[in-house]
Protein backbone atom coordinates (compact mmCIF):
# COMPACT_ATOMS: atom_id res chain seq x y z
CA UNK A 1 0.00 0.00 0.00
CA UNK A 2 1.28 3.59 -1.12
CA UNK A 3 -1.02 6.11 0.69
CA UNK A 4 -1.29 9.78 -1.25
CA UNK A 5 -0.13 12.60 -0.03
CA UNK A 6 -4.07 13.10 0.73
CA UNK A 7 -4.65 10.41 2.69
CA UNK A 8 -1.19 10.43 4.48
CA UNK A 9 -2.62 14.15 5.81
CA UNK A 10 -5.81 12.90 6.68
CA UNK A 11 -4.69 9.72 8.93
CA UNK A 12 -2.28 12.45 10.88
CA UNK A 13 -5.10 14.37 11.63
CA UNK A 14 -7.18 11.92 12.77
CA UNK A 15 -4.51 11.09 15.04
CA UNK A 16 -3.98 14.69 16.52
CA UNK A 17 -7.42 14.61 16.98
CA UNK A 18 -7.07 11.40 18.77
CA UNK A 19 -4.33 12.45 20.97
CA UNK A 20 -6.16 16.29 21.98
CA UNK A 21 -8.88 13.38 23.59
CA UNK A 22 -6.73 11.54 25.14
CA UNK A 23 -4.85 14.30 26.74
CA UNK A 24 -8.10 15.53 27.94
CA UNK A 25 -8.53 12.08 29.54
CA UNK A 26 -5.29 12.04 31.37
CA UNK A 27 -6.28 15.48 32.73
CA UNK A 28 -9.54 14.00 34.01
CA UNK A 29 -7.63 10.95 35.34
CA UNK A 30 -5.40 13.13 37.35
CA UNK A 31 -7.69 15.81 38.56
CA UNK A 32 -10.47 13.62 39.42
CA UNK A 33 -11.69 11.45 42.16
CA UNK A 34 -13.61 8.15 41.55
CA UNK A 35 -15.82 5.99 42.65
CA UNK A 36 -14.40 3.11 41.30
CA UNK A 37 -10.81 2.38 39.18
CA UNK A 38 -10.95 -0.78 37.17
CA UNK A 39 -7.17 -2.02 35.92
CA UNK A 40 -7.19 -3.86 33.18
CA UNK A 41 -8.72 -3.19 29.38
CA UNK A 42 -9.70 -6.58 28.50
CA UNK A 43 -13.61 -8.56 28.42
CA UNK A 44 -13.37 -8.44 32.09
CA UNK A 45 -12.54 -4.82 32.68
CA UNK A 46 -14.14 -3.37 29.96
CA UNK A 47 -17.02 -5.50 31.45
CA UNK A 48 -16.30 -3.70 34.44
CA UNK A 49 -16.47 -0.46 33.49
CA UNK A 50 -19.84 -1.00 31.73
CA UNK A 51 -21.33 -2.22 34.68
CA UNK A 52 -20.19 0.26 37.47
CA UNK A 53 -20.71 3.37 34.64
CA UNK A 54 -24.53 2.00 34.15
CA UNK A 55 -25.27 2.27 37.89
CA UNK A 56 -24.07 5.34 38.01
CA UNK A 57 -20.52 5.19 39.77
CA UNK A 58 -17.89 7.55 38.78
CA UNK A 59 -15.81 5.30 36.93
CA UNK A 60 -12.26 5.38 35.52
CA UNK A 61 -10.45 2.33 33.56
CA UNK A 62 -6.85 2.24 32.55
CA UNK A 63 -4.75 -0.49 30.53
CA UNK A 64 -1.33 -0.89 30.45
CA UNK A 65 -0.81 -1.19 26.24
CA UNK A 66 -3.99 -1.07 24.04
CA UNK A 67 -7.35 -2.52 24.65
CA UNK A 68 -8.00 -6.01 24.03
CA UNK A 69 -4.21 -6.47 23.32
CA UNK A 70 -3.47 -9.77 24.91
CA UNK A 71 -5.93 -12.72 25.71
CA UNK A 72 -9.20 -10.56 24.49
CA UNK A 73 -8.40 -10.52 20.74
CA UNK A 74 -6.64 -13.52 20.65
CA UNK A 75 -9.74 -15.98 21.39
CA UNK A 76 -11.68 -18.44 18.98
CA UNK A 77 -14.41 -16.21 17.93
CA UNK A 78 -17.07 -18.14 19.81
CA UNK A 79 -19.76 -17.15 21.76
CA UNK A 80 -20.50 -20.18 23.42
CA UNK A 81 -21.85 -22.48 26.57
CA UNK A 82 -18.44 -24.78 26.14
CA UNK A 83 -19.80 -28.28 24.60
CA UNK A 84 -16.68 -30.47 26.04
CA UNK A 85 -17.43 -29.13 29.87
CA UNK A 86 -21.38 -31.18 29.45
CA UNK A 87 -18.38 -34.43 29.56
CA UNK A 88 -17.14 -33.03 32.39
CA UNK A 89 -20.57 -32.75 33.87
CA UNK A 90 -20.25 -29.32 34.89
CA UNK A 91 -23.71 -28.67 34.21
CA UNK A 92 -24.15 -25.61 36.08
CA UNK A 93 -20.73 -23.76 34.35
CA UNK A 94 -22.53 -24.69 30.55
CA UNK A 95 -25.99 -23.41 32.10
CA UNK A 96 -24.51 -20.07 33.00
CA UNK A 97 -22.80 -19.44 29.65
CA UNK A 98 -25.94 -20.36 27.40
CA UNK A 99 -27.64 -17.59 29.33
CA UNK A 100 -25.08 -15.41 28.98
CA UNK A 101 -24.10 -16.18 25.23
CA UNK A 102 -28.64 -15.60 24.94
CA UNK A 103 -28.00 -12.17 26.13
CA UNK A 104 -24.86 -11.23 24.12
CA UNK A 105 -26.98 -12.36 20.88
CA UNK A 106 -29.88 -9.85 22.11
CA UNK A 107 -27.63 -7.45 23.38
CA UNK A 108 -25.31 -7.04 21.10
CA UNK A 109 -26.59 -8.66 17.43
CA UNK A 110 -24.13 -6.65 15.29
CA UNK A 111 -21.57 -8.44 16.71
CA UNK A 112 -22.98 -11.92 18.05
CA UNK A 113 -24.83 -14.50 15.58
CA UNK A 114 -25.85 -17.89 14.94
CA UNK A 115 -23.38 -20.62 13.90
CA UNK A 116 -23.97 -23.96 12.75
CA UNK A 117 -21.28 -26.18 14.00
CA UNK A 118 -21.44 -29.82 12.36
CA UNK A 119 -19.53 -32.96 14.00
CA UNK A 120 -19.08 -35.70 11.62
CA UNK A 121 -19.83 -38.99 12.52
CA UNK A 122 -17.32 -41.49 11.70
CA UNK A 123 -17.87 -44.61 13.99
CA UNK A 124 -21.66 -45.90 14.52
CA UNK A 125 -21.71 -44.72 18.00
CA UNK A 126 -20.83 -40.95 17.77
CA UNK A 127 -23.61 -39.81 15.90
CA UNK A 128 -26.07 -41.13 19.07
CA UNK A 129 -23.54 -40.32 21.57
CA UNK A 130 -22.96 -36.33 20.38
CA UNK A 131 -26.28 -36.16 19.50
CA UNK A 132 -27.74 -36.75 22.81
CA UNK A 133 -25.40 -34.50 24.58
CA UNK A 134 -26.42 -31.36 22.62
CA UNK A 135 -30.18 -32.22 23.00
CA UNK A 136 -28.79 -31.59 26.78
CA UNK A 137 -27.33 -28.42 25.38
CA UNK A 138 -30.27 -26.89 24.15
CA UNK A 139 -32.18 -27.92 26.83
CA UNK A 140 -29.72 -25.49 29.14
CA UNK A 141 -30.07 -23.55 27.17
CA UNK A 142 -33.72 -23.17 28.16
CA UNK A 143 -35.75 -19.92 25.92
CA UNK A 144 -32.56 -18.19 24.80
CA UNK A 145 -31.66 -21.14 22.70
CA UNK A 146 -30.42 -20.30 20.01
CA UNK A 147 -31.32 -23.03 17.53
CA UNK A 148 -32.33 -26.66 18.24
CA UNK A 149 -29.88 -29.43 17.36
CA UNK A 150 -30.97 -32.17 14.72
CA UNK A 151 -29.37 -35.20 13.11
CA UNK A 152 -27.87 -35.31 9.40
CA UNK A 153 -27.52 -37.54 6.83
CA UNK A 154 -24.17 -38.65 5.14
CA UNK A 155 -25.25 -36.20 2.06
CA UNK A 156 -26.47 -33.57 4.15
CA UNK A 157 -22.81 -33.99 5.71
CA UNK A 158 -21.58 -33.26 2.38
CA UNK A 159 -23.60 -30.36 1.84
CA UNK A 160 -23.06 -28.36 4.79
CA UNK A 161 -19.28 -29.08 4.57
CA UNK A 162 -18.26 -29.08 0.96
CA UNK A 163 -14.24 -30.24 2.00
CA UNK A 164 -15.38 -32.91 4.49
CA UNK A 165 -13.22 -36.19 4.26
CA UNK A 166 -15.14 -38.71 2.93
CA UNK A 167 -14.11 -42.22 3.86
CA UNK A 168 -15.91 -43.62 6.56
CA UNK A 169 -18.21 -40.81 6.69
CA UNK A 170 -21.70 -41.49 7.97
CA UNK A 171 -23.82 -38.48 9.05
CA UNK A 172 -23.27 -36.13 11.85
CA UNK A 173 -25.14 -33.78 14.42
CA UNK A 174 -25.68 -30.05 13.93
CA UNK A 175 -25.93 -27.90 16.48
CA UNK A 176 -25.65 -23.96 16.77
CA UNK A 177 -23.26 -21.62 18.83
CA UNK A 178 -22.61 -18.18 18.51
CA UNK A 179 -19.78 -16.11 16.83
CA UNK A 180 -18.49 -12.81 17.59
CA UNK A 181 -15.81 -10.79 16.82
CA UNK A 182 -13.43 -10.00 19.79
CA UNK A 183 -11.16 -6.99 19.41
CA UNK A 184 -14.56 -5.05 17.85
CA UNK A 185 -16.53 -6.27 21.08
CA UNK A 186 -14.11 -5.13 23.41
CA UNK A 187 -14.29 -1.93 21.05
CA UNK A 188 -17.86 -1.44 21.27
CA UNK A 189 -18.10 -1.85 25.74
CA UNK A 190 -15.34 0.66 25.25
CA UNK A 191 -17.79 3.41 24.13
CA UNK A 192 -20.53 2.11 25.92
CA UNK A 193 -18.37 2.85 29.26
CA UNK A 194 -17.76 6.46 27.77
CA UNK A 195 -21.33 6.80 26.96
CA UNK A 196 -22.23 6.17 30.35
CA UNK A 197 -19.67 8.81 31.90
CA UNK A 198 -16.24 6.42 32.33
CA UNK A 199 -12.82 8.16 31.63
CA UNK A 200 -10.66 4.80 29.71
CA UNK A 201 -7.45 5.47 28.79
CA UNK A 202 -5.19 3.31 27.21
CA UNK A 203 -0.98 2.90 27.34
CA UNK A 204 -1.24 3.57 31.30
CA UNK A 205 0.95 1.35 33.32
CA UNK A 206 -0.13 1.01 36.78
CA UNK A 207 2.91 0.77 38.66
CA UNK A 208 1.68 0.66 42.46
CA UNK A 209 -1.26 0.87 44.73
CA UNK A 210 -2.48 3.55 46.87
CA UNK A 211 -2.52 2.33 50.12
CA UNK A 212 -3.96 4.30 53.12
CA UNK A 213 -4.39 3.20 56.54
CA UNK A 214 -4.37 -0.77 55.33
CA UNK A 215 -6.81 -0.01 52.32
CA UNK A 216 -6.32 0.43 48.97
CA UNK A 217 -7.40 3.67 47.64
CA UNK A 218 -6.05 4.17 44.42
CA UNK A 219 -3.20 3.52 42.09
CA UNK A 220 0.11 4.85 40.96
CA UNK A 221 0.43 4.89 37.22
CA UNK A 222 2.95 5.62 34.32
CA UNK A 223 1.27 6.73 30.76
CA UNK A 224 3.50 6.49 27.69
CA UNK A 225 3.61 10.70 27.32
CA UNK A 226 3.36 12.30 30.85
CA UNK A 227 5.05 11.98 34.15
CA UNK A 228 3.59 9.44 36.82
CA UNK A 229 0.72 10.78 38.55
CA UNK A 230 -1.84 9.28 41.10
CA UNK A 231 -5.50 8.03 40.73
CA UNK A 232 -7.90 8.18 43.53
CA UNK A 233 -10.87 5.68 44.15
CA UNK A 234 -12.83 4.45 46.72
CA UNK A 235 -12.31 1.29 45.29
CA UNK A 236 -9.97 -0.67 42.94
CA UNK A 237 -10.87 -3.77 40.50
CA UNK A 238 -8.22 -5.89 39.53
CA UNK A 239 -8.98 -6.83 35.88
CA UNK A 240 -5.23 -7.87 34.69
CA UNK A 241 -6.35 -11.47 33.16
CA UNK A 242 -3.09 -13.03 32.88
CA UNK A 243 -1.24 -10.34 34.79
CA UNK A 244 -3.62 -10.17 37.79
CA UNK A 245 -1.10 -11.88 40.44
CA UNK A 246 1.21 -9.04 39.99
CA UNK A 247 -1.41 -6.64 40.38
CA UNK A 248 -2.46 -8.84 43.54
CA UNK A 249 1.05 -8.38 45.18
CA UNK A 250 1.10 -4.78 44.69
CA UNK A 251 -0.88 -4.56 48.27
CA UNK A 252 1.82 -5.48 50.25
CA UNK A 253 0.37 -8.41 51.61
CA UNK A 254 1.93 -11.26 50.60
CA UNK A 255 -1.04 -12.33 47.99
CA UNK A 256 -0.69 -16.63 46.99
CA UNK A 257 -0.21 -16.56 42.97
CA UNK A 258 -3.52 -18.08 41.39
CA UNK A 259 -3.32 -17.57 37.63
CA UNK A 260 -1.78 -20.25 35.32
CA UNK A 261 -1.41 -19.29 32.00
CA UNK A 262 -2.64 -22.14 28.92
CA UNK A 263 -2.20 -20.83 25.58
CA UNK A 264 -4.69 -21.22 22.85
CA UNK A 265 -3.17 -21.49 19.14
CA UNK A 266 -4.91 -20.96 15.93
CA UNK A 267 -4.09 -20.60 12.32
CA UNK A 268 -5.91 -19.09 9.70
CA UNK A 269 -6.50 -20.50 5.90
CA UNK A 270 -7.95 -19.42 2.88
CA UNK A 271 -11.96 -20.18 2.58
CA UNK A 272 -11.47 -23.04 0.27
CA UNK A 273 -10.84 -25.36 3.37
CA UNK A 274 -14.11 -24.85 4.42
CA UNK A 275 -16.01 -23.10 1.38
CA UNK A 276 -19.92 -22.78 3.77
CA UNK A 277 -20.93 -20.96 6.41
CA UNK A 278 -21.21 -24.12 8.57
CA UNK A 279 -18.26 -24.67 11.57
CA UNK A 280 -16.75 -28.00 12.40
CA UNK A 281 -16.37 -29.39 16.01
CA UNK A 282 -13.57 -31.55 16.30
CA UNK A 283 -14.53 -33.13 19.80
CA UNK A 284 -10.97 -35.12 20.02
CA UNK A 285 -7.83 -34.13 19.01
CA UNK A 286 -4.60 -36.38 19.90
CA UNK A 287 -4.44 -35.17 23.35
CA UNK A 288 -8.08 -34.88 24.08
CA UNK A 289 -8.88 -31.68 23.18
CA UNK A 290 -11.31 -29.82 21.25
CA UNK A 291 -10.64 -28.42 17.72
CA UNK A 292 -13.00 -25.80 15.80
CA UNK A 293 -12.91 -24.81 12.13
CA UNK A 294 -14.78 -22.28 11.54
CA UNK A 295 -15.41 -19.51 8.94
CA UNK A 296 -14.37 -16.03 9.96
CA UNK A 297 -14.50 -12.84 8.03
CA UNK A 298 -14.21 -14.42 4.84
CA UNK A 299 -11.09 -17.10 5.63
CA UNK A 300 -11.18 -20.52 7.72
CA UNK A 301 -10.21 -20.36 11.43
CA UNK A 302 -8.45 -23.23 13.02
CA UNK A 303 -7.73 -23.39 16.47
CA UNK A 304 -8.01 -25.31 19.98
CA UNK A 305 -6.94 -24.26 23.39
CA UNK A 306 -5.56 -24.78 26.88
CA UNK A 307 -1.94 -25.97 26.96
CA UNK A 308 -0.38 -24.80 30.08
CA UNK A 309 2.83 -21.95 29.87
CA UNK A 310 4.95 -21.71 33.16
CA UNK A 311 4.40 -17.69 32.86
CA UNK A 312 2.57 -15.07 31.73
CA UNK A 313 3.35 -13.29 28.25
CA UNK A 314 1.81 -9.91 26.54
CA UNK A 315 2.27 -11.01 23.22
CA UNK A 316 2.84 -15.11 22.83
CA UNK A 317 3.85 -16.45 19.97
CA UNK A 318 2.93 -19.89 18.18
CA UNK A 319 5.02 -22.23 17.84
CA UNK A 320 5.66 -24.77 14.83
CA UNK A 321 4.94 -27.69 16.51
CA UNK A 322 1.34 -26.01 17.58
CA UNK A 323 0.78 -25.06 14.25
CA UNK A 324 1.74 -28.41 12.64
CA UNK A 325 -0.49 -30.28 15.39
CA UNK A 326 -3.84 -28.18 14.36
CA UNK A 327 -3.20 -28.99 10.92
CA UNK A 328 -2.50 -32.63 11.65
CA UNK A 329 -5.83 -33.16 13.54
CA UNK A 330 -7.97 -30.45 10.94
CA UNK A 331 -6.33 -32.90 8.53
CA UNK A 332 -8.55 -35.62 9.65
CA UNK A 333 -11.51 -34.20 8.86
CA UNK A 334 -10.86 -32.50 5.62
CA UNK A 335 -10.66 -33.98 2.28
CA UNK A 336 -8.36 -31.39 0.97
CA UNK A 337 -5.80 -31.53 3.87
CA UNK A 338 -3.87 -27.67 4.76
CA UNK A 339 -0.54 -27.90 4.90
CA UNK A 340 2.24 -25.59 6.37
CA UNK A 341 2.20 -23.29 3.10
CA UNK A 342 -1.83 -23.02 3.36
CA UNK A 343 -1.20 -21.40 6.64
CA UNK A 344 -1.85 -17.37 5.48
CA UNK A 345 -1.62 -15.97 9.58
CA UNK A 346 -1.22 -17.62 12.92
CA UNK A 347 -1.89 -16.35 16.58
CA UNK A 348 -1.89 -17.17 19.75
CA UNK A 349 -3.31 -16.10 23.07
CA UNK A 350 -3.28 -16.59 26.89
CA UNK A 351 -5.73 -17.76 28.86
CA UNK A 352 -6.07 -17.23 32.80
CA UNK A 353 -7.12 -20.01 34.47
CA UNK A 354 -7.56 -19.95 38.09
CA UNK A 355 -6.27 -21.76 41.36
CA UNK A 356 -9.02 -21.00 43.45
CA UNK A 357 -6.90 -22.19 46.63
CA UNK A 358 -3.33 -20.76 45.31
CA UNK A 359 -0.95 -22.42 42.11
CA UNK A 360 2.61 -22.29 44.03
CA UNK A 361 2.34 -25.35 45.47
CA UNK A 362 1.33 -25.16 48.99
CA UNK A 363 -2.78 -25.37 48.08
CA UNK A 364 -4.73 -27.69 45.92
CA UNK A 365 -3.48 -27.80 42.14
CA UNK A 366 -7.27 -28.00 40.45
CA UNK A 367 -7.67 -25.41 37.70
CA UNK A 368 -10.99 -23.68 37.83
CA UNK A 369 -12.87 -22.84 34.15
CA UNK A 370 -15.27 -20.59 36.50
CA UNK A 371 -14.74 -17.02 37.00
CA UNK A 372 -13.38 -15.88 40.38
CA UNK A 373 -13.58 -13.12 42.62
CA UNK A 374 -11.16 -12.71 45.48
CA UNK A 375 -11.53 -9.35 47.94
CA UNK A 376 -8.27 -9.27 49.63
CA UNK A 377 -7.88 -7.66 53.17
CA UNK A 378 -6.55 -4.26 51.80
CA UNK A 379 -10.15 -4.48 49.75
CA UNK A 380 -8.60 -5.00 46.32
CA UNK A 381 -10.93 -6.76 44.48
CA UNK A 382 -9.84 -9.14 41.93
CA UNK A 383 -11.43 -10.74 39.11
CA UNK A 384 -10.23 -13.62 38.06
CA UNK A 385 -10.85 -16.29 35.12
CA UNK A 386 -13.67 -17.22 33.54
CA UNK A 387 -14.10 -16.61 29.29
CA UNK A 388 -15.27 -14.12 27.03
CA UNK A 389 -19.09 -14.82 27.03
CA UNK A 390 -19.42 -14.68 30.62
CA UNK A 391 -17.73 -11.58 30.86
CA UNK A 392 -20.79 -9.73 31.51
CA UNK A 393 -21.83 -11.62 34.38
CA UNK A 394 -18.25 -11.56 35.74
CA UNK A 395 -18.13 -7.76 35.92
CA UNK A 396 -22.00 -8.08 37.91
CA UNK A 397 -19.90 -10.34 40.30
CA UNK A 398 -17.19 -8.13 40.61
CA UNK A 399 -18.77 -4.86 41.07
CA UNK A 400 -21.69 -6.60 43.44
CA UNK A 401 -18.25 -7.17 45.87
CA UNK A 402 -16.69 -4.01 44.94
CA UNK A 403 -19.59 -2.06 46.08
CA UNK A 404 -19.18 -3.89 49.99
CA UNK A 405 -15.47 -3.67 49.59
CA UNK A 406 -15.81 0.44 48.93
CA UNK A 407 -18.62 1.34 51.03
CA UNK A 408 -20.36 2.27 48.07
CA UNK A 409 -24.61 2.88 47.75
CA UNK A 410 -25.63 0.07 47.11
CA UNK A 411 -27.26 -0.08 43.40
CA UNK A 412 -28.38 -2.77 41.54
CA UNK A 413 -26.92 -3.90 38.22
CA UNK A 414 -28.56 -3.21 35.12
CA UNK A 415 -26.47 -4.45 32.25
CA UNK A 416 -28.42 -7.73 31.59
CA UNK A 417 -30.96 -6.05 29.26
CA UNK A 418 -28.52 -2.95 28.12
CA UNK A 419 -27.78 -3.14 24.49
CA UNK A 420 -23.71 -2.39 23.48
CA UNK A 421 -22.84 0.57 21.69
CA UNK A 422 -23.86 0.20 17.92
CA UNK A 423 -26.21 -2.46 18.27
CA UNK A 424 -28.55 -2.51 15.52
CA UNK A 425 -30.71 -5.94 14.26
CA UNK A 426 -29.48 -7.75 10.96
CA UNK A 427 -31.86 -6.63 8.34
CA UNK A 428 -32.78 -3.56 9.52
CA UNK A 429 -32.65 -0.35 7.89
CA UNK A 430 -28.68 0.75 7.72
CA UNK A 431 -27.48 -3.36 8.32
CA UNK A 432 -24.52 -2.83 5.77
CA UNK A 433 -24.18 -5.56 3.43
CA UNK A 434 -20.67 -5.48 3.78
CA UNK A 435 -19.89 -8.30 6.14
CA UNK A 436 -16.78 -5.96 7.67
CA UNK A 437 -18.66 -2.99 8.11
CA UNK A 438 -21.47 -4.92 9.84
CA UNK A 439 -19.09 -5.10 13.53
CA UNK A 440 -19.28 -1.10 13.60
CA UNK A 441 -23.15 -1.82 13.24
CA UNK A 442 -25.17 1.79 13.27
CA UNK A 443 -22.31 3.73 13.18
CA UNK A 444 -21.06 1.33 9.33
CA UNK A 445 -22.82 4.47 7.77
CA UNK A 446 -20.56 7.04 9.11
CA UNK A 447 -17.66 5.34 7.44
CA UNK A 448 -18.91 4.79 3.98
CA UNK A 449 -20.22 8.51 4.40
CA UNK A 450 -16.57 9.58 5.34
CA UNK A 451 -15.27 7.60 1.98
CA UNK A 452 -18.23 9.39 0.32
CA UNK A 453 -17.06 12.72 1.30
CA UNK A 454 -13.24 11.77 0.90
CA UNK A 455 -12.52 9.54 -2.09
CA UNK A 456 -8.92 8.46 -0.91
CA UNK A 457 -10.24 7.21 2.20
CA UNK A 458 -12.14 4.63 -0.03
CA UNK A 459 -9.14 2.47 -0.90
CA UNK A 460 -8.35 -0.88 0.47
CA UNK A 461 -5.39 -0.91 3.06
CA UNK A 462 -4.79 -3.83 1.18
CA UNK A 463 -6.12 -5.53 -2.21
CA UNK A 464 -5.97 -8.77 0.01
CA UNK A 465 -8.01 -7.14 2.30
CA UNK A 466 -11.45 -5.54 2.64
CA UNK A 467 -10.61 -2.97 5.20
CA UNK A 468 -10.50 0.96 3.93
CA UNK A 469 -8.75 4.17 5.04
CA UNK A 470 -11.45 5.13 6.61
CA UNK A 471 -11.70 2.46 8.99
CA UNK A 472 -8.10 3.93 9.89
CA UNK A 473 -9.30 7.48 10.37
CA UNK A 474 -12.10 6.18 12.38
CA UNK A 475 -9.92 4.37 14.73
CA UNK A 476 -7.56 7.15 15.52
CA UNK A 477 -10.61 9.32 15.57
CA UNK A 478 -13.11 7.77 17.64
CA UNK A 479 -11.62 4.15 19.27
CA UNK A 480 -8.28 5.43 21.11
CA UNK A 481 -5.87 3.85 18.27
CA UNK A 482 -2.78 5.50 18.40
CA UNK A 483 -0.32 2.85 16.58
CA UNK A 484 -0.41 1.24 13.43
CA UNK A 485 -1.01 -1.89 15.12
CA UNK A 486 -3.48 -1.33 16.85
CA UNK A 487 -5.48 -0.50 13.88
CA UNK A 488 -4.37 -3.64 12.43
CA UNK A 489 -4.78 -6.36 14.74
CA UNK A 490 -7.61 -4.84 16.59
CA UNK A 491 -9.95 -1.74 14.89
CA UNK A 492 -9.77 -3.88 11.98
CA UNK A 493 -8.37 -7.83 11.80
CA UNK A 494 -5.97 -7.29 9.06
CA UNK A 495 -3.01 -8.89 10.88
CA UNK A 496 -5.03 -11.26 11.91
CA UNK A 497 -6.16 -12.83 8.63
CA UNK A 498 -3.25 -12.16 6.01
CA UNK A 499 -0.31 -11.85 8.32
CA UNK A 500 2.06 -10.32 5.17
CA UNK A 501 -0.79 -8.14 3.49
CA UNK A 502 -0.82 -6.83 7.05
CA UNK A 503 2.44 -6.14 7.14
CA UNK A 504 2.79 -4.50 3.90
CA UNK A 505 0.13 -1.69 5.42
CA UNK A 506 1.85 -1.58 8.91
CA UNK A 507 5.21 -0.10 6.53
CA UNK A 508 2.97 2.15 5.12
CA UNK A 509 1.77 3.38 8.04
CA UNK A 510 4.55 3.54 10.05
CA UNK A 511 6.39 5.60 7.37
CA UNK A 512 3.82 8.99 7.84
CA UNK A 513 4.34 8.80 11.46
CA UNK A 514 2.43 6.02 12.85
Amino acid sequence: MKLSSRAATLLMQAREEGLGSRAARLARLAGEPFDVLVIGGGATGLGVAVDAASRGFRTAIVEALDWASCTSSRSTKLVHGGVRYLQQLDFGLVREALHERGLLHRNAPHLVHPLPFVVPSYRWWEGPFYGTGLKLYDALAGSLNLRPSRFLSRSEVVHRIPNVHLDGLRGGVEYFDGQFDDARMAISLLRTAEAHGAVAVNGVRVTGLVVEAGRVRGAEVRPDEVPSFRIAARVVVNCAGIFADAVRAMDGSGATPMIEPAQGVHVVLDRSFQPSDTAIMVPHTDDGRVLFVIPWHGHTLVGTTDTPMPRAEPDPQPTEAEIGFILSNAGRYLQRVPRREDVLAAFAGMRPLVHPGGSDGTASKKVSREHVVQVAASGLVSVMGGKWTTYRRMAQDGMDRAIEAGGLETRSCVTESMRVHGAIDRGDPGWPAEEWLQAYGSEAHQLIELAACEPELAERVHPDLPYTLAALVWGLRHEQARHAEDLLHRRTRAAFLRSQAAEASRVALRAVGL
